[in-house]
């Protein structure tokens, strides 16, 4: 069972910047679990890869949008001629790894449902250990006779990992809600962030904020006045037709951390909305909760639709099989306003990396 955030980490008006009783109780303990996610850094050793390191990470706990932002950003780096490769830790999966993800033997209960939907675009690895993840994509490359490091053409995309200190980050994009910023800023459990705010501002090198909301405006100001890059994006439904949903009477769940979101999303697209679902983040759906969709749906002659990052978590047996096979999803991608001056910064930066790695200089940035 997944744990929902508490209401009291986000405040409901954006003006009110009121730090809440639970906050201030538990502010000590976030302060040791800042201090520890501290520590971790400066007594371990992160691994400098043979091939550059792109991380897509976020501040805080919970969902940001750094999955669809991987995705652009792979896309990105295609046309600059470089060809990504996912790493990610294979968050609500079973194994361990290093492991390559193979789209049509694993399932989500195996390696997670990010890695499902990264693997349709580009090779994905998952590992826990970051460090033994970089180092199999550099021994299954070099085994397959392509150049590492020296005139590689290839990118690592870290898929989260932002906090972990395994490996070494030659480029690290912070992704951020708009609507709901760092919440009350305080660490976790005080609030959602992940590690001190300071600590985490001195290690990005590009901020991405995600949506629309004044939430984001002060660090926006904090990162431009480091010199960091700042870009404006949204999710955007990838249709062929925006009729398709006008109209359309429908029953939506999601398994996200957000799911309002993509209610919103469905709504601002035509959709009549009759019945929201939200289930818990990465919700791995069980005979019953099928059974209970199915039977709404036939009960109420209404069509299934969700997210396919929920999709990837059905199984295509049972009663989930069956759900699997009715539902609807609605595909979306992040776009990033000034993409074409981000690939231009991609493209001087990477051309910097390659050659420190190439020559065997230590690694540098924030």
């Amino acid at each position: 069972m997944r744990l929902k955030s508490p209401s009291w980490w986000f405040a409901k008006d954006e003006k009110d910047d009121r730090l809440r009783w639970q906050a201030a109780l538990l502010a000590p303990v976030g302060f040791l679990y800042g201090a520890v996610a501290r520590t971790r850094f400066v007594l371990k050793k992160s691994y400098q890869a043979r091939l550059p390191v792109i991380c897509i990470g976020n501040y805080t706990l919970g969902g940001a949008g750094k999955t669809p932002t991987a995705l652009t950003y792979a896309r990105l780096l295609s046309q600059l001629g470089y060809q990504p490769v996912f790493l990610s830790r294979g968050y609500g999966g079973k194994l361990s790894g290093p492991h390559r993800v193979n789209p049509e033997r694993d399932t989500a209960s195996d390696v997670g449902d990010e890695p499902l939907l990264l693997a349709a675009h580009a090779p994905t690895v998952i590992a826990r250990d970051r460090r033994a993840g970089a180092q199999f994509i550099e021994r299954y490359l070099a085994a397959a006779g392509k150049k590492v490091p020296v005139g590689s053409r290839y990118v690592i995309i870290m898929d989260d990992g932002f906090q972990n200190p395994q490996l070494h980050k030659d480029i690290s994009v912070i992704v951020l809600d708009g609507a709901t910023g760092i919440g009350n800023g305080c660490v976790f459990p005080a609030g959602p962030l992940r590690a001190p705010l300071p600590f985490q501002l001195a290690r990005t090198d590009q901020l991405i904020v995600n949506g629309a909301g004044r939430r984001a405006a002060s660090l926006v100001q904090m990162l431009k006045a480091r010199g960091r890059q700042v870009f404006q994006a949204q999710v955007r439904p990838v249709v062929a037709d925006r009729e398709d949903w006008a109209g359309r009477r429908v029953i939506a769940f999601a398994g996200i951390a957000r799911p309002e979101k993509f209610f919103t999303l469905l709504e601002r697209l035509g959709a009549d909305v009759r019945i929201r679902l939200p289930y818990g983040d990465h919700q791995v759906y069980s005979e019953e909760d099928a059974a209970f969709l199915l039977a709404l749906s036939a009960a109420k002659e209404l069509p299934l639709v969700t997210t396919e990052k929920d999709f990837a978590r059905m199984s295509r047996f049972g009663q989930v099989g069956k759900l699997r096979a009715v539902v609807k999803t609605l595909p979306v991608r992040l776009e990033i306003e000034g993409e074409e001056h981000l690939k231009a910064k991609l493209a001087e930066r990477l051309a910097e990396i390659n050659h420190r790695i190439g020559t065997g200089k230590p690694g540098g940035g924030p």
